[in-house]
């Protein structure tokens, strides 16, 4: 199985990429929901199987990259306890 895990920040995603296990196994850096939308849309093409997107991505990113991809890939999403709300709006704060 083929997956990648794409984290959304300051990244181009021509660049900020990293492989291990022979490129069975990606972490992209994608610059927001459209770039990981046609980041997604070319992996699916490559082959990958399975798309995890990071918890910055929320429900409504992580359904446009779903809707993008056709409904054809399991895409997840990271999520946390609801008990660590505090600390993660500490780590990263909204723009």
């Amino acid at each position: 199985m083929k997956f990648a895990f794409l984290i959304m920040g300051k990244f181009d995603s021509e660049k900020d990429r990293a492989q291990i296990h022979n490129g069975t196994a990606q972490i992209i850096g994608v610059s927001g929901i459209e770039d990981a939308m046609r980041t997604a849309q070319k992996l699916q093409r490559e082959g990958v199987d399975c798309i995890e997107l990071c918890g910055a991505f929320e429900e409504e990113g992580a359904r446009r990259v779903i809707e993008a991809t056709g409904n054809k890939m399991p895409i997840g999403y990271v999520t946390h306890l609801r008990e660590q709300d505090e600390i993660f709006d500490a780590a990263f704060p909204k723009k």
